[in-house]
Formats: C-alpha cells, structure tokens, sequence
C-alpha cells in the first residue's frame, strides 16, 4: 500500500543544531557543550552541602532499608575489587531510596588488629614491647615509606600505648584518603554516621557482648592446644586458615619393637619424634593389628610408644601408621583427644624446640641427642635429628622430596604450630557439649532463615558450620585490638587464678586492663600476691567485626535509633569471608538477640586479573582505582561494576569502562536534544496519541516492570541489562523516527507533535530515574537541567503511567519501525551516500505480522528515512525483518 505523505512530496530537513527554547529556565541551565568532566567534584559538593543522604532518623523500621556496610580493612589503600563489591552495595541503597524507604547506609572503618599493626611496624620502623614505660611526645624514627627497609630486629621498641597512639595516628590519615575515594566514586553513604572497629563505642560494644556472652555459659577459657602463628607469636582461629602447599620430604624412620626388629613409619617432621605419645593406625588394617596393644620404643630418643588403632588413620597414606605427637596437627590432636594421651609439647611459641630436655627422655643417649635440638628452630632441628638417624641407623633409605598441604595463617608466611595455652573462646556449635548442645543446629536453621543473594551462596554456610571442629577462638596476642575485658587475682603464693576473674560493670565499659584497675584494688596492687594482673590478650578482629549491626545501630548508645534499624535488611559482603564475617555474626546476634543480624545476604564475586586469578594486595596484580576514576569517570567505572552479578566472579576490564562512559556521555547528549525539542514542558500521558508513541512508551513500561523486578531480586545487573538495551533502542530508532515530527511544522497536525513531545518527555524522565543507581553523576547533571531538588530523591519509576498512556497499545511497534528504518538506512549504507540524502521511492517487504504495526508508524519512517514515496507490502519471505524489494535514491546535485 502507498502512504501519501501529509503535505509534500519530500520531507522537509531535519535542522542539524537545533536550538534551545532561549528564553525558558531550561535553556539557561542545559549547557552549550556537555561534558563528564568535573561532575565528581562539583555533585559530590552539592550533596554534601544538601545532605542528599542523609538518614531520617524518625523513619520507622518499616520505612527504614538498612544497611550492614562492610567496615574496610584500613591498612594503606583500596583496590579496585572494593569500588566493585561497594559500588553494588551503592546501587541497591540508591534503589531502596528511590523506592521512598529512609536508608541506613552507614561507613565503618576496621582499623583494628593486625593489618594495621604491620602498617605501622612498616611504616614508622618500630615494634610493640609491652613491658616498656609509656614515653610522652615520643617521636617515631621514620614517617613513611622508609620504615619497610628496616629489618624487624632493628626497628624501635615502643611501648604498647605509644604503639597503640601511632595506629590510630595512621588510621585517621587513611580513613581521610578512602572517604575521599568512596565520594568520588558516588557511594550515597551518610557521611555522618560513620565508626572504627576501634573506637570507644566498639570497644563497649564488643566488651559488653563478651560480658554477657561469658555470664550465660557463652564465653569460656581453657588450656588447650591451638593453632600459633610462631612469626606474628598469636593464637590463630579455623576460620583464618590457609591450606597452601609447602615443599617438604617423607622421611622413612624405624620404631624398635620388643624383640629389636623395626616398625617403619614415613613422616615429614622428624623433629617431633620426641614429642610421640602413641603409633596410630586404622582398626581395620591387616598388617598392624597383632600390634595393637603393644609397644614400640622411638629411635635416638627411646621413649616407650604404645601401638594404637584410630578409624581416622590412612591405611593407604605412607606406611599406613602415624606417629601421634602433641602436636604436629589438627589430627593429633583429634587423636590425643579421643585416645586420652599424654602431651609431650617440644615446639615453643617462638617456633624452636625447648631448651630444657623433657623429663620424659630419660636414657643418657635420649638426653645427649635432644641436646643437640634445643633451642633450634624446627628446620634447624629437623635438618639435625635427620643426621642422628642417619647416623643410629634408623633412617630407612633417603629423605624422598615431597610437596605437602599445610595450615597457614592467611596472614602469614610460616607454617602453623600447634601450642598449648590459655585462651578465650565463644561457642559457635564446633562442639556439642555443655551449653553448645544443639547450638549447631540452631545456627544451621539461622542460615535456612536468610535469604541468600544468589542463593547458591547458602551451601558455604552450611558446609562451613557442619564442618567446624571446635569452638571459635577469639582471644589473640596482639596489641591494636579490643582488650578482654578482664583481670584475675593473684593468689598469696604468687600463682594466678584465671578460674575466678574480676569482671567490670557494664556501666564502666569500655576498659583497658593493661592499664586501668578493677573496683577495690589500688593501682600499687598490680601484679603483686593478693592483688591483680590484667588480662594481656586483644579479641580478635572478628569479635568485634562481628557486631557491626550493634556498632553501627547505636545498640548501647541510642536505643532509639537500634530499634529502628535492627535487625538489619541486608549485609553485602565477599564470598571468602563467609565463614568469618557473616557466620561470626550470625552467632553474636543468635546469642544476643536471638534473631538473625539481618534478612539478606548480598554476596559479591570477585575480581581476576588477566589471567582470571583473584586479584589481592598479598598476589601484588591489584589496581588501584582512584586513577581508574579519573581516567574514565566514577559512572564509567560503576557501569563496568554494574555489568557483574553478585555471586559472580568478573574480569578486570577497561572496555567495560569505555562502554559505560559512552553510555554516560549519550545520556548527556540525548537528554540535552530531548530537551531542546520539549523546552522541558510537563508531560501529560494524555497528550501520547500517535501509535508509535504509544508503542514506545509500552516497550519502556515492560522494562521499568523488569528493572524493578530486577532490583527487588538482587538482580542490579539484569535491571541494567534491560534499561541499557532500552535506551540505546531508543536513542538509536525512537529519537531518530520521531524528531522531525517533534520539531513540528506546517507539516504536522499539533496533535501529532504534542504527542512525540509528551512521550519523549514522559521517556527521558523515566530513563533518568532508572539509570539513576548505576550512573549517578550524568543523570543528576541532567536532572539538574530541568528538575528541581535530586533524582537521587526522586521517586523509583513506575510502569502505571506509561501504559496508561500506551492506552492499550502494545510494544511491538517501536522494534516493528526500527527495522522499517533500519532497512532504508542500508540502502544508503550500501550506495555509501549520506543519510541525508533522499529517495525518491521505496518498497518495502514487511512480514505479514508486522504490517499493521509499520503501517501505524508509517509517517514517521518516511520522515526519518527521507523518503518521498514510501510503499508498504506483505512480504512472506521477510521473517524477522523488512526487505527492500526497490529503492531509488535521489541524485545528488552536481
């Protein structure tokens, strides 16, 4: 069929630099030449000042969405795998305000615990020694880089407190230098409600957790043997291991039975053979079980050894029977637990072997060979007991090299010894005993309650709770954490007694009690008979991380305030510290509270490098964001942030980048033409008459139902998805079919240029609104242009409006025309003539089911296509796009 055009044969021109209304409040604020440059500096300002997120304290808990915001680590700078996971924190509390709730979104910083004591070791060149005087106005050797050049034994012993004032000196400077990164990227975190894991408020929290804890049966110490970092001389919990591979050799060594013939066993620690209480092997197996029962005698050291069986013995593992000793691992000391054995402990704290001979050696040759050991550290040991067995005759063959899995601190570059000491524990299910009978299960239904984001993540939980083999180990021998909040008596005879300790009122919290004094005592009573000692270890950087809701909630300071955010609606974190972070507080708020901390779990994937590993500062392939920023602009960088799910691990990637500063730069430009065509008149759904308008603004009512939808979900990266894909469409087809009717003209009725102007007002106001979240800065800028107040304040968009504008119409239109044009687009394309140039005529094949669709949208093909003499036909070979059957362009003057 043949479309007449309205009043001529030839389009008119579509002006190229159209101008804007000169004399409305529009023109004056739409910039000549748009930019992204400065946008950071100049909205951050106006946020500030306005206190665009600020939180509305008298909002009730059911208008308030709040946010559990991860406290960063402050220990020298952030990378770029921090602006990823914050930034999807960011998009969700920008959604959540749009969507009218009041957002808690607080900033914390954990600045406490061993990250930053090495910080300050590194960058001051000095050490903590507790038993020096505190000295005032103490000057560090070195303010900088410089300290890392100075060898652990040659930097500056300070006192605990003076070391304690230069963490929190270095702290402040880099709390400054990550707010000012976390503004730049556009976090909307209220700036006001900001805390340390170190500060007062903490420390009251976390000692009045512990208090409490310890008064229902929660807390407790106990002399056991644990995991020891011999480098960072600090007990190390289950949940900071690292199981890495640690080049070593199986040693082939004979035991001596009663008649003199040897029993072979391989190990890879043959310094521990004077600390062996028992020879294990599996129950089952064949080859050791007359031996059960019996007893073997230890090569060079002649120790009695009883012969065991232990279903947790490997009979296809090396000889099938293991030294027992106390202790070379998490196995003995499984064994020595279950089999009720003697310790035997050899390896110190500092890694060496003890320097007095056990009284458990007692032949002379026993004696003279440990002496050789003493003092040693275990390579050293190792290396020397390996020449006395060569030497004695009971190394069978030579030491084959073998690579072994070993417990790290994942802080630490040294193997793990297990020590005995006092330590302090919370109960977590890791042992079903006592007051932690059922505690497991209870937490296991804690983690069937919270909804995981993705849902996949809930397994972690579970496998890491059922696999937990003992209590959580909270005390730690540090110096920058949060003191135990306790003292012990010191009995007449000088011994202390840690089974009764002095515990302070709530109302004194926080307290140091290396250097405050317990009610009834005297300061002069310190550390003498009939007096006090105070408790000298720090909680552990979980204990008081695991409170974060508390601490940041207000819940001792402001009760008010508590009841209005907690528990909480989301946490967003990491995948790896599942079992740290979110179990640890899982436990505090089951035991405080009874209830979850939290409804969601919003977990990130993590960031590859290149060559898809994680990126981390201890692997050295981070990037550091803030010149990442600059280069493509914080929308850029968001964008590529966006792009990921949660869950899901995202390469590294600068072409994302570049994509979104596109995108970022297009919003600008065809806001501004959007603009210039509408003057920014108010749009009314009811001036939408023209079908393709209708269709396009259907199209854009399915994406805000998917975006929303989306968003309630988790799902940042499928909203984006459908509102990018959208905009382009928009951009690229809409925007092109419509402008010459939204210019008007004699050509057009009125009616037909009012309704493309309404819609692409009513287009570009919800376009703004849902990219708002992921490019905060182009779209405020726009908003600036023709809104009053923030699109940050703004209402979430929603899909009523526009359909009812649509009035019934469906979406297919818009995609239906786009193809039409797209078809006459190539025609010119393929003759490599300009898009201005005309034609005269044009056929074009539309499938059948379209037809109607394109007809509807008809003029506006013509307009944009520049075509004089448009024909239309059914065309049953063109499925799933439009043919050309006959084009014929104009002839361009000569």
């Amino acid at each position: 069929m043949s479309l007449e055009p309205n009043t001529a044969t030839t389009p008119a021109a579509t002006p190229t630099s159209p101008a804007v209304a000169g004399s409305g409040l529009v023109a004056e604020r739409v910039p000549d030449k748009v930019s992204l440059d400065g946008l950071e500096e100049r909205w951050g300002a106006v946020w500030r000042e306005q206190g665009t997120y600020a939180f509305d304290r008298t909002a009730t808990r059911e208008q308030v969405f709040s946010i559990d915001t991860p406290p960063p680590t402050v220990s020298g700078s952030l990378h770029v795998g921090h602006v990823f996971s914050y930034t999807h924190t960011d998009l969700l509390a920008r959604y959540q305000r749009m969507r009218g709730r009041e957002v808690f979104y607080p900033m914390g910083w954990d600045d406490n615990g061993l990250p930053t004591e090495r910080r300050v070791q590194n960058y001051f060149g000095v050490r903590c020694d507790p038993t020096l005087p505190y000295e005032p106005g103490f000057v560090p050797p070195h303010d900088g880089t410089d300290g890392k050049n100075v060898k652990p034994a040659d930097q500056v012993p300070v006192s605990r407190r003076n070391f304690v004032e230069l963490c929190e000196r270095l702290t402040v400077d880099d709390e400054r230098q990550f707010e000012a990164l976390w503004r730049h990227l556009g976090l909307s975190v209220d700036w006001s409600n900001t805390y340390q894991t170190i500060d007062a408020n903490a420390r009251a929290v976390a000692q009045t957790a512990f208090l409490r804890n310890l008064a229902r049966g929660e807390a407790y110490q106990a002399e056991a043997p644990g995991l020891w970092d011999v480098t960072f001389q600090t007990a190390v919990a289950q949940a900071e291991l690292e199981a890495r591979e640690y080049p070593g050799f199986f040693h082939r060594v004979a035991f001596h039975r009663p008649d003199g013939s040897p029993l072979h066993i391989e190990t890879t620690r043959p310094e521990l053979i004077p600390a062996v209480v028992a020879l294990i092997a599996h129950p089952d197996d064949e080859r050791y079980q007359h031996l059960f029962g019996t007893t073997v005698t230890s090569p060079v050291f002649d120790i009695e050894i009883p012969v065991l069986a232990h279903p947790a013995a490997e009979p296809d593992k090396g000889a099938g029977i293991a030294m027992c000793c106390t202790f070379g691992d998490l196995t003995d000391v499984q064994w020595w637990r279950e089999l009720q054995l003697p310790t035997r402990s050899v390896v110190t704290r500092d890694g060496r072997l003890q320097r007095e001979t056990p009284e458990w050696i007692t032949s002379e040759r026993g004696r003279a060979a440990y002496a050789e050991l003493a003092g040693r550290t275990t390579t050293g040991a190792r290396n020397a007991l390996v020449e006395q067995l060569r030497a004695s005759g009971d190394l069978d063959g030579e030491p084959a090299p073998t690579l072994r899995m070993t417990n790290f601190y994942e802080k630490g570059d040294k193997p793990l010894e297990i020590v005995t000491s006092r330590q302090w524990y919370i109960r977590n299910g890791g042992r079903e005993e006592g007051a932690g009978v059922g505690l497991r299960e209870a937490l296991l239904g804690r983690g069937r309650e919270l909804a995981f984001h993705p849902e996949f993540m809930r397994v972690r939980y579970e496998n890491w709770v059922n696999g937990l083999n003992g209590d959580w180990l909270i005390s730690r021998q540090r110096f920058f954490g949060v003191a135990i909040p306790l003292w012990y008596p010191v009995l007449e005879d000088g011994t202390v007694d840690h089974d009764h300790p002095i515990v302070p009122d709530e109302a004194s919290l926080p307290v140091d009690p290396s250097s405050e004094t317990p009610a009834g005592y005297t300061a002069e009573q310190r550390g003498v008979p009939g007096g006090f000692v105070g408790e000298a270890d720090v909680m552990d950087t979980w204990a008081t991380s695991s409170l974060t809701p508390q601490v940041a909630g207000g819940w001792l300071r402001d009760p008010d305030l508590f009841a209005r955010v907690f528990p909480m609606d989301v946490r967003p974190q990491g995948q790896d510290i599942i079992r740290t972070w979110l179990f640890s507080t899982v436990v505090r708020s089951h035991l405080e509270h009874g209830s979850l901390p939290w409804k969601h779990a919003a977990i990130s994937g993590w960031i590859l490098d290149p060559d898809r590993k994680k990126m981390s500062k201890s692997k050295g392939n981070v990037v550091t964001p803030m010149g990442l920023l600059v280069e493509h602009g914080s929308d850029a960088v968001r964008y590529w942030a966006a792009s990921a799910r949660l869950g899901t691990d995202a390469a590294f990637e600068v072409g994302q980048m570049k994509i979104g500063r596109r995108l970022a730069i297009k919003v600008l430009n065809a806001s501004k033409f959007v603009l210039s065509i509408t003057e920014g008149a108010a749009a009314s759904p009811a001036d939408v008459t023209a079908p393709l308008d209708r269709a396009m603004l259907a199209a854009l009512a399915d994406v805000v139902d998917v975006a929303t939808e989306a968003f309630e979900s988790y799902d940042h990266t499928r909203a984006l998805e459908a509102t990018e894909t959208f905009f382009w469409t928009f951009c690229d087809d809409y925007l092109e079919l419509v402008k010459d009717r939204a210019y008007g003209g004699e050509r057009w009725a009125a009616e037909a240029t009012a309704s493309a102007r309404a819609a692409l007002g009513l287009a570009l106001d919800t376009l703004l609104r849902l990219l708002a979240p992921t490019l905060p800065f182009a779209t405020e800028e726009v908003w600036s242009w023709w809104r009053e107040g923030s699109v940050h304040r703004a209402s979430w968009p929603v899909a009523a409006p526009l359909r009812e504008a649509a009035d019934g119409v469906g979406p297919a239109g818009l995609p239906a025309a786009g193809r039409a044009l797209a078809a006459l687009r190539k025609v010119k394309s393929e003759a490599k003539v300009s898009m201005r140039v005309g034609i005269v005529r044009a056929e074009l094949g539309v499938p059948a089911a379209e037809l109607p669709l394109v007809e509807a949208a008809a003029p506006d093909v013509r307009a944009a296509g520049r075509v004089a003499d448009l024909t239309l036909v059914a065309d049953e070979t063109a499925t799933d796009a439009v043919v050309v059957r006959a084009a014929e362009l104009e002839q361009p003057p000569a």
